[in-house]
């Protein structure tokens, strides 16, 4: 007869922790050699619910797992000021990972009901897949720790954790109208396909993913060229994919806080203001970012009206776009001198390219589906283009 879902999840639960609960908390901190309560904040930093302290629900592994965290703080790698944020931000990234995984391992068992017919074949199945995902996480860690120790030789003479970067958030458009038109299913594989594109877009162009957020993607890059592609290849790429809603996306430049994985500071906001408000299709600068692109010849900047939102009154952001052929000769001399007059362009500072200041409704709020900030909006009218 086949075990119930309870009988198999705690033979799994046995299997997964290298053995029977069988201590408590106070006798895992007397074991350890760490302080009761110094223990607790431990346990709840790492994710985990608060026990009584006489429920039996821990294992020799978390005696080793304490008496190790113990040592790191003792040796002065970890300072002790920082060791709980140092957990929490292990307990929430690894998480995530877990859960990936075990739904990952419930679903082979669930569709092949005879491996999880007693604890051994369990056991088995397990001591077969532990080693391999292992050793793929270390090799991961190992990549991305020397990706990041090269990151920071280079840049030697910036703090770590305040340094200037460019932010960006890229966001599909109409999510939560489209979560009320397709099935799970349906939803599950447009998130699996919009992650892997950022994911492989994000890296090719040396950026990093710093957070999924639902149907958003927030990244970091060093180069302002770099983040400038990783924004248009997004924006084409899910424009060529009639499987992918459209997206917006937002940029700024500037000195952020990076802690344990995680950005702050204005210029994440700015970014996720200029996100708020652009159209589908477009990507939407702060003027630092605008500046420092102007000089290159493969983008076009062009300013925005200036558009209130929350925290910001009057920004005035540029949308980035690809360079355009643009029109050479005499005639390309009087079509800038004829927008220039007209006040639909500024002074060009480079050849044959006309930076026009009509809104093109850039700014405009897109599909009500957006809830991070409002703007103020006033009737315009629409003026001619220059041909």
């Amino acid at each position: 007869m086949v075990d119930s879902s309870e009988e198999l999840q705690q033979r799994l639960e046995r299997v997964l922790l290298g053995g029977r609960r069988k201590y408590t908390r106070l006798e895992v901190a007397d074991k350890a050699g760490v302080p009761e309560d110094r223990s607790r904040r431990l346990w709840r930093a790492l994710g985990f619910a608060t026990v009584r302290d006489d429920e039996v629900v821990f294992t020799d592994a978390d005696v080793d797992a304490m008496r190790t965290a113990d040592q790191l703080v003792r040796s002065g790698l970890v300072d002790p000021s920082i060791e709980v944020s140092v957990t929490r931000a292990l307990g929430q990234h690894l998480s995530r990972l877990a859960e990936w995984q075990v739904e990952m391992l419930w679903a082979l068992i669930t569709e092949q009901p005879e491996l999880g017919r007693n604890e051994r074949q369990i056991a088995r199945l397990v001591d077969g897949l532990l080693p391999e995902l292992e050793r793929v996480q270390n090799f991961v860690w190992r990549r991305h720790l020397a990706a990041y120790a090269g990151r920071a030789l280079a840049a030697s003479d910036e703090h770590l954790e305040t340094r200037t970067e460019v932010v960006g958030f890229v966001d599909m458009v109409g999510y939560t109208r489209l979560t009320r038109q397709i099935d799970e299913e349906e939803l599950s594989r447009v998130l699996d396909a919009f992650e892997l594109l950022t994911a492989e877009v994000i890296a090719e162009h040396h950026g990093r993913v710093v957070k999924m957020i639902g149907d958003e993607v927030l990244f970091v890059a060093d180069s302002p060229i770099d983040a400038a592609e990783i924004a248009l290849a997004l924006t084409e790429r899910t424009s060529a994919d009639e499987s992918l809603p459209a997206v917006r996306a937002g940029m700024a430049s500037g000195r952020i806080l990076s802690r344990f994985g995680d950005v702050y500071g204005s210029v994440v906001n700015l970014a996720a203001r200029l996100t708020s408000v652009a159209r589908p299709g477009t990507i939407l600068v702060d003027r630092e970012l605008a500046a420092d692109l102007s000089e290159e010849e493969a983008y076009e900047l062009r300013p925005r009206r200036p558009v209130t939102v929350r925290g910001y009154n009057r920004l005035r952001p540029a949308a980035l776009r690809r360079a355009r052929e643009a029109p050479t000769g005499m005639f390309a001399s009087s079509q800038q001198l004829a927008a220039e007059m007209l006040g639909l362009a500024e002074p060009s500072s480079r050849d044959g390219k006309i930076t026009s200041t009509e809104p093109d409704e850039e700014t405009a709020p897109a599909d009500g589906d957006n809830d991070r900030s409002a703007t103020e909006s006033r009737p315009r009218r629409r003026r001619r283009r220059i041909l």
